[in-house]
Order: structure tokens, then sequence, then C-alpha cells
């Protein structure tokens, strides 16, 4: 039965006459969204674990951002804020969620919607982690045409872990190795709707734990153990499912009518990921848990193999895929990202300046320039840093620059008095900092060895 009713749905989003239509003029939109993916992870970042041709080919078509960031430390919070285009402590959804009143509050609006709003048939193909307790907290009600992958985390909690459409499923063909499958389900979505404008979010649960890969990728790491095996072979799998999705593109004629995003949800979680000297991790606000891989690509548009130093976040997504497709954003949003399309195509040679802010539990920082203030436990005083100077944020100069640490910690405090409060917290990572080093440290050494 679940065959016929994905059948079905397939049916309504796949219609069967778009192949005879001709290409849209509006372009389309795809992003690739990465799981606790480090920055230093793809190949074009440094990552030497393993390959990642796909993704460096989106950096060498298009623009590399080093200072590309997401406004949260974790995942859930982080989709709230790509797809909105907003700070998710506007509606205060400050820390992972999915159930018993965490979800996506329904006033938000999504990219989705928008999209759709524009005249885009809109899909889904991957982790949602945005609700699922009721009906209108699922995809298919938050704009999506067509919606398939993980309710959250592969095995999280109890009950069914996929949906199709607004309806949980047990199991999904393939899972718990669903690379492969979003890349299908992206192909198929894909090529059904080439002749019609068309936006696509690939949420990989890569490389979230648990770090599974088809036996074939894993044969291609015999030459490593245990942990790290597994883990670069999960990170290749999605890497060759972005270049699938992206081949098919090509042969269908779409790739210079499609800007695409890849942007990792948050900073490394495993010990094996690659951070390339920054400190901290997923679930601190220290630049290892918010800088992270951000590219951008739009064939004859934006300029190939550019290297930005600009800080962009991922709230920026939603206003540039607006103005990609020609929608003019309204002041009553509140719309947190700036349209990025003239940095992109080289018609801008900066952003204006602004800043970048996250709150996490206790946890709060704030970025100006090259300055950055970070409070990254409850018993810590605030830390100031030249991120310029300092990527690794070693040096506090705080002392030396007291006038700018205020002006910094006032700047955070304003911004937060016109936030909500958190709607609930996580705080097992409170003032823990050292103790989850010295224990990431010790799992590192166990299972990172290599056969001989």
């Amino acid at each position: 039965m679940r065959f016929f009713r994905l059948a079905a749905l397939s049916l309504l989003v796949f219609p069967l006459g778009a192949s005879a239509a001709q290409p849209a003029a509006k372009p389309n939109v795809l992003i690739f969204y990465l799981d606790d993916m480090g920055w230093a992870q793809p190949g074009v970042y440094g990552g030497k674990l393993a390959p990642t041709p796909a993704m460096d080919a989106i950096a060498r078509n298009g623009v590399r951002f080093t200072d590309g960031y997401v406004s949260a430390c974790v995942c859930g919070p982080s989709r709230v804020g790509l797809m909105t285009g907003r700070y998710q402590a506007r509606s205060g959804h400050d820390a992972n969620g999915n159930r018993d009143g965490r979800e996506l509050v329904v006033s938000e609006t999504t990219l989705a919607q928008r999209m759709k709003a524009a005249g885009y048939t809109t899909g889904i193909v991957g982790k949602w982690h945005l609700g699922d307790t009721n009906e209108k907290f699922m995809p298919a009600s938050r704009g999506f045409d067509y919606a398939v992958g993980t309710l959250g985390n592969i095995g999280e909690g109890t009950g069914p872990s996929y949906f199709r459409g607004n309806e949980k499923v047990e199991d999904l063909p393939g899972a718990p190795v669903t690379s492969p499958v979003y890349r299908d389900q992206a192909v198929k979505f894909i090529s059904a709707n080439r002749g019609q404008p068309w936006f696509l979010y690939v949420a990989f649960n890569a490389v979230h734990t648990p770090h599974v890969a088809s036996p074939h990728w894993l044969a291609k790491f015999n030459h490593l153990e245990g942990r790290v095996k597994n883990y670069a072979a999960n990170i290749a799998e999605a890497d060759e499912a972005i270049g699938v999705v992206m081949t098919k593109l090509r042969e269908l004629g779409r790739e210079e009518n499609t800007l695409v995003f890849c942007i990792s949800d948050n900073g490394g979680a495993s010990a094996d990921a690659e951070m390339g000297g920054l400190r901290g991790r997923k679930w601190y606000v220290w630049e290892g848990g918010v800088r992270v891989t951000w590219m951008a690509q739009w064939k004859g548009r934006i300029p190939a193999g550019r290297v930005s130093h600009q800080p962009v976040i991922q709230l920026d997504v939603l206003p540039t895929a607006l103005a990609a497709a020609g929608v003019q954003t309204q002041p009553a949003w509140q719309l947190d990202g700036v349209n990025l399309l003239p940095l992109l195509e080289g018609k801008a040679p900066a952003l204006a300046p602004r800043e970048l802010y996250f709150r996490f539990g206790v946890q709060y920082a704030v970025r100006q320039g090259d300055w950055k203030l970070v409070k990254a436990s409850g018993d810590m005083v605030p830390m100031l840093v030249n991120l310029a100077r300092d990527p690794g944020e070693k040096t506090d100069l705080a002392a030396q620059e007291p006038e700018k640490a205020r002006a910094l910690q006032a700047l955070f405090d304003q911004w937060n008095a016109t936030m909500s409060p958190p709607r609930w917290e996580d705080r097992r990572w409170d003032g823990h900092e050292q103790h989850q080093i010295d224990k990431r440290a010790k799992m590192k050494g166990e299972g990172t060895k290599r056969k001989k």
C-alpha cells in the first residue's frame, strides 16, 4: 500500500506533460543542506579524510565563502533560520526540538511557502526536524508540494522516523543509508518538473550519526578502521549524491538556470570532523559551531572560482532566492537575511556593514566586522577576539580593547531585547566545554586507527 500511496503522490507532483514545456524564465533554486559537517571537511576547504569532488565543483563553478555562518550551533534552530530568513530567536526556537510544543510555529512563513506563492513547484527531500506532532507542522502543510524524508534524526525517539507527504511512515526503502534515497528522489523531482520553475531543498542526514554508508562506499575506505571508516564513507556517499543531482541538471540543460547553495547546518560534531583549526564544535557558539561550509553557484550569473571573505549567513538564502525569483520582499516580513545577488554576481564589492548574532541557552556571540564577542558557557566571562588575526579564538583582547568589548555587549543586549525568550532550553552543554574536548580527544585517539 505504501508503494501505491507514493506513486499517487508522485503523479500529483510530477505532471506527465511537464517534459513538453519550454524552459522557465525564472531560475530554479536548489539547496543542499549537510548535517553536522565540519567547516574544513570538503576538499576545497582543505579536507583530506574523504574526497568531495561534487562539493568542490560547486565552489569551482561559483563562490566559496571562508566566513559563512549559520545562526545556530545545532540542527533544528539552524533550519528555522534557513526556512524563514529570520533569526530563530524571534520565535524562541533556540534549541533542538521536534515535538511537544517545540515545533516551528505556524505564524512563521517558510521559504517553500514564499516560493510557491511566486509560482514555483516546491519539494523537500531529506531531514525536516521542524515538527511532526500535528499535520499542520509537517512539510506538506508548510509549503512543500512534494515531501519525503526523515522527521528528525534517524532512530531518534520513539515512533516512525520517516515521512511521505504529511504521512508518517515506519520505513523508507534504503534507509538508514539515506543519501542514495535522497539522490534518487531529487533526480525524479528535477526530471519531472523540468518544464516549470522549481525549488528543491535536499537536506541530508549525513554526516549526523548514525554514520552509515553503502557497502561499496565502506569498501573504498578499507585503509581506515572503526568509526572513522564509517564517517569517511558517509561523507563520500553524500558527496556522490550531490554529484548525481548536479549531473542531472546538466543533462537536462538546466544548470545555467539554477541557483545552487551548498551549506552545512552547523559545525562538525564527530571527533573526526575536520575543523581547520577553528575552536569548538557543534553545540557551541565558538567559530567551530557556527562557521560552516558555505558555497553558491549560478553558472552565467555568478563568476566562477571566486573566494569571498565577506561574512554571510544562512538567513541570507531566503531573500537571495526570492530576489532571483523576482519577488520583492516586504518590510512587514521582518527578514534578518539580506539579498546576496549583487555580491554573488560581482556587482557589489562587499555587503553593507551589519552584525551577526548567535544565542543558544546561556551562550551568545556577536560578530561585527572582524571583531567577535563570545560567551560559550554559563561561567565564562565574555571574550573579545579579532577573527582576522585569530580565527582560532585563542587570545582574549577584552582587557586591551575594553570599549570595543562594551560596545559589542551593548549591541547584543539591544538585539536580544527585541527577540522572544527561548521557549525551551538545552542545558546539557552549559559550562562543560573542557570535559567534552577531553572526551572527544580520547574518542579520536581510539577511533582513527589505520590498518597496517
